[in-house]
This record gives structure tokens, C-alpha cells and sequence, in this order.
């Protein structure tokens, strides 16, 4: 009894405990749930308004913005100051937070907001200097374009100064602790020069050549070569022993991604089945949350215009009017130089050239760190350009060091050519439009109601004297010098082909009798080579036809290697997986179909065969730097298929051994992932779409805000014409992030897709409504001049 007695207090402060643990987590949960709440409203109303009336200082009319069921605003202006004003409202509703962060990336001012871990970032883009490109071609443009720039940024700046005052500014600015500060002319033209950057210009790959031919032996390091380099000894004699170290100086550097490319084709009214002409293009760039395109509509006097343009900047840069459409594919063109400059011991702002010292210019680029003190640093510019080897150094030692020549760094027009662009009614005016577009170079297909299909590889292309765009150059000798551009006028062209259609893919767009040096490196052939032989083969073609071609899969690389592969592997002896793979692959129809097992298999056994013939010889850092590598590689199976073996299979056993082992390596991989039977192996399993939002990563918890979808299985490859590039993890990370088709015999409706929505805000029901979308090519279409009663419309009022 005594032992009862005494468990009774026990049990009773037990059951006081338990009250109170129940009613302090009632108390957590009511104030976790009130929170949620609390944050909800919060991010709720920086939700862009999207009908009413807002007033608007700056405007001399009403201007009407009425969004489509795709998030697609359509403006209606009285004039074109209005209409710009109110395209920088519109755009900074949706994209404030993309448009603030395209800026810090290209002017190297990431730091100021993240923090240290960019700031190797920022150094790079202050040495390229884009910002400092954007200042001298702001001074370039006539008033009238400055005008616009400036009614851009007018509209940009009231949103923001609405934003500010009632606390409606995107979430991602809360996150990360800051205000964007007031938007300037200069930001807008600053995307525009990192657009030129990200479209590349082949300079890291000259990097990897010098490095190649001063670390490997001389017949392995010409097999890395796009082409036999017949000027590599005399350029390297000329350079001598620079003492540069290529592995240090650029292993902190930002690479465009290698398959940056597109398709587009047009085709004439000969080919279709309403005798009008067709007209397609998706680029290829990196896909993320949101969209690298914002898609809209502008309407005032004398202007019809819709299509895309990269959030921060005014006008239409690709789509249709109500006379024309055009697209464009990366030309691809070698418009960057490496110089190898003599710098003076004794005066390290002297740099030889012609037997003279010459002063380069210095320039003061402090780095400002969130939570950390400025960083000192600075830019030494030459007569080629600025130094980007000593990023790490910052060193007045070194005896020799790399400058870098490129177009983009000089003053253009090009947002003068896309407003005449977007007026252009004919091929005649379009073409003279393009003369201000000088960089990056791109491949304009053009369509017009009148019939006519075109073709214009335009952009300034160097005309070297010496050199060729492979290696880096002697900066002190004046034969190495830019001779000037291609005359326009000799600039690629085509017109009415008789063949019925025009296509690119960044493919070589020119024959051994074109007079001009464009380019060492072309994209593998295959997407081009499928765009071809489709719109060969068919007459008839209709608007469902180029949506069916832009989502094409076949896999013509596979169609052109697996055959001899497989035919030189079956003379080794093989393991059953071995066999049961080659019978797989022999009856694969070489669509990549994310349901399929072998699209599958041959990836990996591919990407195997590129990879591992380097990983002794080739450190990881230069790797990055490595351009082309499949091409080369291709290259090498081409040949040692017909006897001509590289040294590079010799410390495998030869060619066939070096088959044989990257497919079991591939085959083991594969099986520990997926297992041991081959018939449930899919594509789709490994090859995944996901839009990563550049915050997400940061926690869990934010990739469950921004990224609530996961990754979903998607079909196509690098290499086919629904192009679906991926990672490491198989994430598809680059892509068509835009497809467009348009029939000119209705230039009132165009056709588009752009992953994964138009808005930025991810509370937005146009956030991501357009993944599935993006994954199985169903388009929506967007009209010039339909009424769209019922649509959501915002009424921004003059005042």
C-alpha cells in the first residue's frame, strides 16, 4: 500500500507535465500556424495587379494591359512613349526579382547581395567589363533610341517606387535583405552585352589548346584540335615559353554552357498546303524559374508587334508582326581572341607592341561583400583588351599575360535593330534593320506574307590576317591585328532558295568556296540533318507539321555510330549483359523516347566514351575549358573505324578494347541505378526536366516555395532537333526554352511555348502552368489584334 501511495504524486505530476507539454505545442502550432498565415498574406500581396486601374506618372494617355489565359500581357498604347513606359511597368510586375539579378550578374555586383560565394563571379564579369561595353554603346545610340531607354526605365522605376512605398516588393528581395536600386538605360543595354556572352565567341577553347599543346605530347594535343592547326608551330614559336599557367588563371572562370545553339527553319508556300510560307524557332539556352523569355504584346500607331524578349529590355527581339516573323539560331563565329602580352618588369602598365611600350589602361573595380569588407581590385585593359589571366593573382610579376579581343566589348546597336525589326514589313527593310545588329552573331530566318523566305547570317565577324581562331596570338606583333569585319554585303544569304525551305541548327552554314574565315567549330550535324530530311521528304506541310518537327526525337548520331560500333565490338568476346545490350541497341528505331531503354543505354555508353579517354592526362579544371569534346571524340571513332587509331586508345589496349570497356563501366553504372533488367530501364528515369528558381537551393524549405514540382521524365537528347540537354544527374537544364511556329497566311495568331510560365512570382497560376506544357508540345496560341473579353485587364491611367 505504502508503494501506491507513494506513485500517486508521481502520476499526478506526470499528467501536469503532459497539460503542459499539449498546451505549449498547441500554443507552437497556433503561432507556427499563425505565421504561415502572416507570411502568406505577406507574399500574397507582392502578387502583380492585374485588373483595376493604377495610376501612372509619366504617361499622356491610358494605356489598356490585358493578360491572356497564358499570363501574356497585351499592351494597347496611344503612343510610343506610352507604350514603353508601360512595358517597363509590366515587365517589372512579373520579373522584378530576374531583372535586378540579370544586372548584378552581368556588371559582376553579385557580392554586394549573396556574399562571398560569388565573388569570384563578380571578378570575372568586372574584368569582361560587359558594363563598360553597355556605357560606351549607350553614347552610340541616336536620341530617339535613348528615348526609349530612358521610357523603359521610367516605367521600370515606377514600379519599384510603388513596390517600395506599400511593401509589395518580391519576396526573393526580403530573403536576401535588400532593395534594387533605381533602373537606368544602362542595365537594360548591360543583358543585352551578357546575352552576347552567353551566346559564347570560343575563347576558352583557344585556353585549352595552348594548354594541350604545351602539356601533352604534340600528336595527342593536334587530335584535340577542331582542325589540323597547320599554324600552331609558327604561332607557338612566335609566343615562346610564357610561363602561364592556363589551369590557374582560368579556374575560377564562367563558362557559357557548351550546347547554347537552336533551331529554326522556314519554308515557302511551294511546300505547304495553303501556299503561304511557314516559319519556326526554339533556342537553346539554359532553362530555369522563371523563363530567360518574357513573352507580350505591344500596340501603338505604327507598331504591331508580338513575340519574346529577355526580361530588363524594351521591344520584341524575336516573333512576328503583321507582315513578317522571324527567328534566329547562334551563328556561332570566332569574335574572340586570346593575346599573349609582354608586360614591362620594371612598369607592369606597359605592354609591348611594334618594338614600343604602350600604356594600358587601369581601372579601379572594388568589390563590395555582403557582410565582409570591400576588396580591392582592378582591371588592366591593353590595346586588344582586358587582362583576364591574373583574376586570381592580381599580380604585377608576371612577364606575360592573356588579353582577350572580343566584338561585344565594342560599341553596337543592336537594340536600334530590334525596334526596326519590329516595324520591318519586308525582307528589304529587315535586312537593313539587321546592319545595327553586330553581336552576338546570329542566323535570322525571316517569313513574310508577301512569300518570301530569307536567310542573313548576321553579326561583325573579324577578318584576321594571321591567325585562325585556334590558339592565342602574339599581342606585340602588328601582323596579329583585326583587319576590320565581313563587309554585310558579303555576309551569308539566302533568298527564295529553290529547295523550298531555308534551315539552321548551328550547323557549318558555309562551303570551302565562302572567301571568310567564320568559324573553327560548328554543333554536331544531326539536328539539322533530321530538320532537313523531314522538310525534304514532305510536301503539304501545315502549321501541325513544324510542331511535330520541333518535337522530333530521332537520334541521327546514334543512327550514324551504333551501327560500326556495334560491328567492331562483336569481334571481342562479350559478357550476356554485353550481348543482351548490342541485341538492344540493334533493334533500337533511334528515337530518344523517355519510355525507352535504350536511349538510355547508348547515352551512357556514349558520354562514357567522351569522358573517360581524358580523365588521366586532362585535370578537371582544363576540362571545363575542353570545346567540342564530342565532336573530337566523334571524330576519333569515325577514323579508328576505318584503321587510323589516335594514341589516345593505346593505354586501353586500342580502339575495340576501349569499346568494350566503356560499355561494361556503362552497363555496371547503369545496373546499380536501375537494376539488373534491361527491359525496365527508361530514359525518362535518368533524363528529367526540373526549372530550378536560382533560390531554392538555399534550403528546403525555399525549394518547396519555388520548386514544388519535381523533376519530370521528358524524351529527346542533345542531339535531337526537341532539344533536351542535361547534367550530370541527368537533369535537363537547357533546352528549347521558347518554340514558336507561325503560318504568314494568318499573321494574326502565333504559336508558342515558353517553360515553365510567364510569371516570376510563384503564387502566380502562370508560375509553372506551362511545364507539362513544355514537356508534351502543346502550344497556345497569342493574337495582334483579337478582342479578349473576359481576359484580365489593368487599365494603367495618365495622370
Amino acid at each position: 500500500m505504502n508503494g501506491g501511495t507513494d506513485l500517486q504524486p508521481l502520476k499526478i505530476k506526470r499528467k501536469k507535465r503532459t497539460i503542459v507539454l499539449l498546451w505549449s505545442l498547441g500554443v507552437l502550432g497556433f503561432l507556427l500556424v499563425g505565421g504561415l498565415i502572416a507570411a502568406d498574406f505577406y507574399v500574397e500581396r507582392s502578387l502583380p495587379v492585374i485588373s483595376g486601374t493604377i495610376s501612372l506618372n509619366g504617361l499622356s494617355h491610358d494605356v489598356e494591359v490585358t493578360k491572356d489565359d497564358q499570363g501574356v500581357p497585351h499592351l494597347s498604347a496611344k503612343s510610343e512613349k506610352d507604350l514603353f513606359i508601360a512595358q517597363g511597368y509590366v515587365q517589372a510586375q512579373d520579373r522584378l526579382f530576374q531583372m535586378d539579378l540579370s544586372r548584378r550578374q552581368a556588371s559582376g555586383r553579385l557580392s554586394e547581395v549573396i556574399g562571398e560565394k560569388t565573388v569570384e563571379r563578380d571578378k570575372f564579369f568586372r574584368t569582361l567589363g560587359l558594363r563598360r561595353a553597355a556605357e560606351v554603346s549607350y553614347t552610340a545610340y541616336p536620341d530617339e533610341t535613348k528615348q526609349i531607354l530612358e521610357w523603359y526605365a521610367e516605367g521600370v522605376n515606377a514600379y519599384m517606387d510603388q513596390a517600395k512605398e506599400k511593401g509589395r516588393l518580391p519576396v526573393e528581395f526580403t530573403l536576401l535583405g535588400y532593395k534594387p536600386e533605381e533602373w537606368t538605360p544602362v542595365d537594360s543595354l548591360t543583358i543585352g552585352k551578357y546575352m552576347a556572352f552567353d551566346l559564347g565567341g570560343h575563347w576558352q577553347g583557344q585556353a585549352f589548346r595552348y594548354w594541350a599543346m604545351k602539356n601533352l605530347p604534340e600528336e595527342k594535343a593536334y587530335d584535340l584540335f577542331p582542325s589540323y592547326p597547320e599554324d600552331a608551330p609558327e604561332i607557338l614559336a612566335s609566343v615562346g615559353d610564357s610561363g602561364l599557367d592556363i589551369e590557374a588563371s582560368f579556374a575560377s572562370s564562367v563558362i557559357p554552357p557548351e550546347y547554347n545553339g537552336s533551331n529554326n527553319w522556314v519554308v515557302s508556300g511551294e511546300k505547304t498546303a495553303n501556299g503561304k510560307p511557314l516559319l519556326a524557332d526554339d533556342p537553346h539556352l539554359s532553362l530555369g524559374t522563371p523563363s530567360i523569355w518574357y513573352q507580350m504584346h505591344l500596340n501603338a500607331p505604327d507598331l504591331n508587334v508580338s513575340g519574346v524578349i529577355f526580361a530588363g529590355i524594351p521591344g520584341i527581339i524575336l516573333g512576328h508582326n503583321e507582315e513578317i516573323a522571324w527567328g534566329v539560331t547562334n551563328t556561332g563565329p570566332d569574335v574572340q581572341d586570346l593575346y599573349v602580352e609582354k608586360r614591362n618588369r620594371k612598369d607592369p602598365s606597359l605592354f609591348l607592341y611594334d618594338n614600343n611600350w604602350e600604356e594600358a589602361t587601369i581601372i579601379k573595380e572594388p568589390i563590395a561583400v555582403k557582410g565582409g569588407e570591400d576588396i580591392p581590385y582592378r582591371v588592366t585593359i591593353t590595346r586588344h583588351g582586358p587582362v583576364i589571366s591574373e583574376r586570381a593573382s592580381q599580380s604585377d610579376d608576371d612577364g606575360q599575360v592573356l588579353s582577350l579581343r572580343w566584338t561585344a566589348l565594342d560599341p553596337s546597336l543592336e537594340l536600334q535593330a530590334i525596334l526596326n525589326m519590329n516595324k520591318a514589313g519586308n525582307w528589304e527593310e529587315f535586312e537593313t534593320a539587321l546592319e545595327d545588329f553586330h553581336t552576338p552573331t546570329q542566323n535570322f530566318v525571316f517569313a513574310s506574307n508577301d512569300g518570301t523566305i530569307a536567310y542573313k547570317a548576321n553579326g561583325k565577324i573579324p577578318v584576321r590576317n594571321k591567325g585562325d581562331g585556334l590558339l592565342p596570338v602574339p599581342g606585340w606583333e602588328p601582323e596579329y591585328e583585326w583587319q576590320g569585319f565581313i563587309p554585310f554585303d558579303e555576309l551569308p544569304v539566302t533568298v527564295n532558295p529553290a529547295s523550298g525551305f531555308i534551315a539552321t541548327a548551328n550547323n557549318k552554314v558555309i562551303d570551302d568556296s565562302y572567301p571568310y574565315h567564320i568559324s573553327n567549330h560548328w554543333a554536331q550535324p544531326y539536328r539539322y540533318m533530321r530538320i532537313a530530311q523531314y522538310l525534304e521528304q514532305q510536301d503539304n506541310l501545315t502549321i501541325d507539321d513544324m510542331k511535330t518537327l520541333q518535337m522530333d526525337k530521332v537520334n541521327l548520331h546514334a543512327a550514324e555510330f551504333l551501327p560500326f560500333l556495334l560491328e567492331d565490338l562483336k569481334v571481342l568476346e562479350l559478357t550476356a549483359e554485353q550481348k543482351e545490350a548490342v541485341k538492344l541497341l540493334e533493334e533500337w528505331d533511334y528515337e530518344d523516347d523517355k519510355s525507352r531503354a535504350a536511349p538510355l543505354l547508348f547515352h551512357s555508353w556514349m558520354d562514357t566514351l567522351s569522358k573517360d579517354m581524358f580523365k588521366k592526362e586532362i585535370p578537371d579544371t582544363m576540362m571545363d575549358l575542353f570545346e567540342g569534346r564530342q565532336g573530337i571524340v566523334d571524330e576519333m571513332l569515325r577514323n579508328a573505324h576505318k584503321g587510323e587509331e589516335s594514341n589516345w586508345f593505346e593505354p586501353f589496349g586500342g580502339y575495340k578494347a576501349y569499346l568494350n570497356g566503356t560499355l561494361k563501366k556503362a552497363l555496371k553504372e547503369l545496373e546499380e541505378s536501375y537494376g539488373t533488367s534491361m527491359n525496365d530501364w527508361k530514359w525518362g528515369e535518368y533524363h528529367k526536366v526540373y526549372f530550378e528558381h536560382p533560390v531554392s537551393s538555399a534550403s528546403p524549405l525555399l525549394k518547396w516555395f519555388f520548386n514544388r514540382k519535381d523533376p519530370i521524365p521528358v524524351g529527346g537528347s542533345r542531339v535531337t532537333v526537341q532539344a533536351a540537354s542535361y547534367n550530370n544527374e541527368g537533369i535537363v537544364n537547357h533546352g528549347g526554352s521558347w518554340r514558336f511556329v507561325i503560318d504568314t497566311a494568318d499573321m494574326n495568331e502565333g504559336y508558342h511555348i515558353v517553360g515553365p510560365g510567364q510569371a516570376g512570382h510563384f503564387k502566380s497560376e502562370w508560375y509553372d502552368n506551362q511545364i507539362e506544357a513544355w514537356v508534351k508540345g502543346e502550344y497556345h496560341s497569342t493574337h495582334l489584334n483579337d478582342e479578349m473579353e473576359g481576359m484580365n485587364k489593368l487599365v494603367l491611367k495618365a495622370e
